[in-house]
């Protein structure tokens, strides 16, 4: 018998990649495609779904001649996407209806304040752990069938079908056999009970979508069917489905209550698993599935930071600072101890837990020996206090799932550098275990076939696999830290709109 060999695609915002792992979670072969990005009007955010599905395949292929590994001895493919970028096709010509709609897309806020304004936030907030707002599925959908001319008649008819990016590359994989998402994706589009696991006949109503658009919702681990025969030469099986931050929660092994990783990149995304609670967030954070296996769900609390590697970035190109993030960070290194700079990198907002759009950022703290250097460090410090923030909001949140020992698991550009581990690990007084392997998205998908396919007898298995370097624990001291905190929260306040 064949050694496992394990086939991730992952279908993000910006790329199609694929990569092939063994059964011990090793890498063996990537390939990669850019997608296009569309901008027809303000705010607005498109993709092509046909090109999507078309660089899906290209880099199947292409890993695969890349590795020489035969699609016959690909034990299992598990995918990963983009969750709230959502497409309605023909069910009968497989050609979309409208350019796929993206997460970033604002088009539809107007939608969702009339929503608030009417007061329906709670009751969707109770149902599907989201907050109103164009970020997620349900809105967007909709705005499909009101503008494409026939489309909602054609809907009605049973013509047409919806889905995140999962599921349009399902149902084209398997040459529209199979019409299915997993319960994470679906937990992200307002229309999902997270508590029933089901299609909310209420949500259905209020967005005015209807259910026959819809996909059946799997586990994460389940049988998707295969992919058609003629595509790769031999059929593929698809076993796993996670949208890409519940995916890297798996792939950072965060399979147990408390534990809790952190995504940095242009933001940053943190998950916190809860096990089978759902709390009801009184910070705005949202609660979501962080996988469901064995038909038994469990729950994660989620944050969003708008800005992390952006900040560094702002300080690269905007004030000049040459070398991208590593010359940011070799500068930082430099600055005075104990400066008192304060960034708060609110140029498009703040994200969790403060969700003020109008709030704007600003640079406190300095006097007339600050220079460079010392707002390079603000910018890191701005990261890490910004993950404080939502550590907090999240062990108010789940104090029950929240334990005093639990490392932070990060993972994402910013924590290849160990000086950011170190700065992170001391301005939230958390351990931080820092990834050694950053592709996790892509290996929680792998890991969720292995599961759905039967190499791993158990989901400790699969976790175990989780790529692991040193870790980072605090040294600075507690009083200093708190000093920080309190220079952070006062700055913050400084630049909300409302204050």
């Amino acid at each position: 018998m064949n050694a496992p060999v394990l086939l991730a695609l992952d279908q993000g915002t910006t790329s199609t990649r694929a990569i092939l792992f063994d059964g011990t979670g090793k890498p063996l072969g990537e390939a990669g495609r850019p997608i296009h990005q569309h901008y027809p009007a303000d705010g607005w955010v498109e993709h092509d779904a046909l090109e999507i599905f078309q660089s899906s395949v290209e880099v199947i292929h292409e890993v695969i001649e890349k590795t020489g590994i035969l699609s016959a001895n690909i034990t299992a493919l598990g995918i990963t996407n983009q969750r709230e970028t959502v497409v309605v096709w023909d069910r009968f010509t497989g050609k979309p209806i409208h350019r796929a709609i993206v997460w970033q897309d604002r088009r539809t806020t107007e939608v969702c304040d009339a929503l608030r304004l009417a007061g329906h936030e709670q009751k969707v907030t109770e149902v599907t752990g989201l907050l109103l707002d164009p970020y997620f599925s349900a809105t967007k959908i909709a705005w499909i069938l009101d503008r494409v001319a026939g489309a909602r008649e054609a809907a009605a008819s049973g013509r047409l079908l919806a889905g995140t990016m999962d599921t349009w590359l399902i149902w084209n994989l398997t040459r529209g056999r199979i019409h299915a998402t997993d319960a994470t994706n679906a937990s992200r589009t307002l229309l999902f009970d997270i508590r029933k696991q089901v299609w909310s006949d209420d949500m259905l109503d209020l967005f005015k979508v209807p259910g026959s658009l819809l996909p059946t919702v799997l586990d994460c681990a389940a049988d998707y069917g295969e992919t058609e025969a003629g595509l790769f030469g031999h059929p593929i099986p698809i076993r796993g489905v996670a949208g890409d931050q519940q995916a890297a929660l798996m792939g950072q092994g965060c399979i147990h209550p408390g534990e809790m990783k952190a995504t940095f990149g242009t933001g940053c995304f943190m998950l916190l698993n809860t096990g089978r609670i759902a709390p009801v967030s009184r910070a705005r954070l949202l609660t979501t599935v962080a996988a469901r296996l064995g038909g038994q769900a469990t729950y994660a609390l989620e944050g969003s930071i708008f800005m992390a590697g952006a900040a560094l970035q702002w300080v690269n190109e905007g004030l000049g600072v040459s070398g991208g993030g590593a010359g940011v960070e070799a500068l930082a290194r430099t600055a005075r101890p104990d400066h008192g700079v304060i960034m708060v990198p609110a140029f498009t907002g703040l994200g969790a837990p403060w969700w003020d759009p109008d709030a704007r950022g600003a640079l406190f703290g300095m006097t007339r020996d600050t220079g460079l250097a010392e707002i390079a460090q603000a910018a890191f410090d701005a990261c890490a206090l910004q993950t404080r923030d939502l550590i907090e909001a999240m062990a108010a949140d789940a104090p029950e799932a929240f334990g005093e020992g639990v490392e932070l698991r990060i993972d994402g550009g910013m924590s290849q550098s160990e000086w950011f581990g170190q700065r992170l690990a001391d301005l939230t007084g958390r351990v931080v275990a820092r990834a050694s392997y950053q592709e996790t998205t892509a290996l929680g998908a792998a890991l969720f076939a292995g599961l759905g396919a039967g190499v791993f007898k158990d989901p400790e298995e699969a976790a175990a696999l989780r790529p692991s370097t040193g870790t980072d624990r605090p040294a600075m001291a507690v009083h200093a830290r708190e000093a920080a905190y309190a220079r952070w929260l006062d700055s913050v306040a400084r630049v909300r709109s409302g204050d």
